[in-house]
């Protein structure tokens, strides 16, 4: 099977999840039929149309492909005609996620590495297509983007698969690459979410806040300083005895 097959199917595969999961996102929101076409689409295709901006080889492949738009459609009917529950959600949806993520960051670093780009695109490319969906999605609906933090390893997860693909794309194994990255990416994301992993967040504004201050004791302050408040005129003078 050639390069551009398996990246075609394993787009696909990522558009018809991310579909789904967009429309989870506006059955939560209480969309309508309007709502849950536009959120599951922009959620199916809007990491890939922005790598094939960004790669410049002719329009998005979601435009020329007749193929995507209904399949990120068909994902978001399914999320419309089909109640989920929150167990629901922990026990399947979570697992399309972390699915939907290393398919699309090995799709990614695939489109990125066949237009001839060295490996740190690849990279880049393979983590923004995985993630860009997604955030545009939370944007749309007014929530901070999962990407951003709060939650499991999550854009982490795609730079350790696009990376893994890229390194065995260099030594010509494309297909174990590609398995092993979709394997090794999914279990990554759900024991982060099991075992609660995830990146520090910064410092509170209060701790950084004191460890900003500066404080000097008596002996550090320039003795003019200690000269004015001590009330007298010359600096380098001693203690005044009285004559």
């Amino acid at each position: 099977m050639e390069i551009a097959t398996i990246t075609t199917v394993l787009d696909l595969i990522g558009v018809c999840i991310n579909g789904l999961l967009g429309g989870v996102v506006a059955r939560n929101r209480g969309f309508d039929l309007f709502g849950f076409a536009v959120i599951g689409v922009v959620s199916g295709l809007g990491g890939g149309v922005v790598r094939d901006v960004l790669l410049m080889e002719g329009p998005p492949v979601a435009l020329t492909n007749p193929l995507y738009v209904p399949t990120a459609l068909a994902g978001t009917a399914v999320a419309f005609l089909l109640s989920f529950t929150e167990q629901d959600w922990n026990r399947v949806f979570l697992g399309l996620d972390a699915l939907a993520l290393s398919v699309w960051a090995i799709a990614g670093a695939q489109k990125t590495l066949a237009a001839d780009l060295t490996w740190v695109p690849a990279i880049l490319l393979g983590t923004l297509t995985a993630v860009g969906g997604g955030a545009i999605r939370d944007l749309l609906v007014q929530r901070v983007p999962t990407v951003f933090g709060g939650n499991e390893l999550y854009a982490s997860v795609a730079i350790v698969v696009a990376t893994f693909y890229v390194v065995c794309s260099a030594f010509g194994a494309v297909v174990v690459g590609t398995v092993l990255g979709i394997v090794v990416g999914t279990l990554m994301r759900l024991l982060a979410y099991r075992r609660g992993w995830g990146l520090p967040s910064g410092m509170p504004y209060e701790a950084r806040e004191v460890l900003g201050r500066v404080r000097r004791t008596p002996r550090e302050r320039p003795p003019r300083n200690r000269a004015r408040r001590l009330g007298r005129k010359d600096v380098g003078e001693g203690p005044d005895d009285g004559g």
